[in-house]
C-alpha cells in the first residue's frame, strides 16, 4: 500500500497524458499497479522503482489505446530516412508548457506518441524503438518530423494568426 500511494499520482498523470480520459487514465495506471505487483520479483534494481512502474503504466497505455482500434499509423521504414538530432529545438519565449502539451495532443497519434515519449517523458530513441515497437530510425525520424509539425502549431500560437 506504501509503494501505491507514494506514485499513484505520479503514474496518473503519466497515463492522463495518453489516454486523456480521467477514467480511462486512472483504469491504465490500476491495471498497471496489479501488474507490476504481479511481476514486482522482475524487479532488478537496475533502474528506480518509479521509471521501472512508469514503463508499465506507458505501456499499458499503448495496450489500452490499440485494443480500442486507436493503432498506431504502421510505418513503410523502408521510406524512412536517417535523421540526425537537431540540438538546438526551442520553441519562443512567450510560449508555456501548457501550450506546447496542449498542441502535442493535436499532432496526429503516428507522431505524437515518439515526441510524448522522448519530450516529455525523457526516454531515448532505443527505448521509444522497445516501447512502440519501431526501429530506433524510425523513432529519430518520427521525433523529428513531430517537433517540426509542433514548432510550426506553436509559430502560429505566438503570432496571433491562430485558433
Amino acid at each position: 500500500m506504501k509503494l501505491y500511494n507514494k506514485y499513484c499520482d505520479g503514474m496518473y498523470y503519466v497515463a492522463l497524458r495518453f489516454m486523456k480520459d480521467t477514467m480511462e487514465a486512472e483504469d491504465a495506471m490500476q491495471e498497471a499497479f496489479i501488474k507490476a505487483f504481479a511481476k514486482i520479483h522482475q524487479f532488478n534494481g537496475e533502474v528506480t522503482f518509479g521509471a521501472w512502474l512508469k514503463k508499465i503504466v506507458i505501456n499499458k497505455c499503448l495496450d489500452k489505446l490499440k485494443a480500442r482500434k486507436m493503432e498506431l499509423v504502421a510505418i513503410n521504414e523502408q521510406t524512412l530516412g536517417t535523421v540526425e538530432e537537431e540540438n538546438d529545438w526551442q520553441i519562443d519565449d512567450g510560449i508555456g508548457i501548457e501550450e506546447v502539451k496542449l498542441k502535442m495532443q493535436e499532432l496526429p497519434e503516428k507522431y505524437r506518441y515518439p515526441l510524448m515519449l522522448f519530450l516529455v517523458e525523457g526516454y531515448d530513441h532505443e527505448e521509444i524503438s522497445e516501447i512502440l515497437d519501431i526501429t530506433q530510425v524510425a523513432s529519430r525520424t518520427l521525433v523529428h518530423r513531430g517537433k517540426k509539425k509542433l514548432q510550426e502549431e506553436l509559430k502560429y500560437l505566438n503570432h496571433g494568426t491562430g485558433y
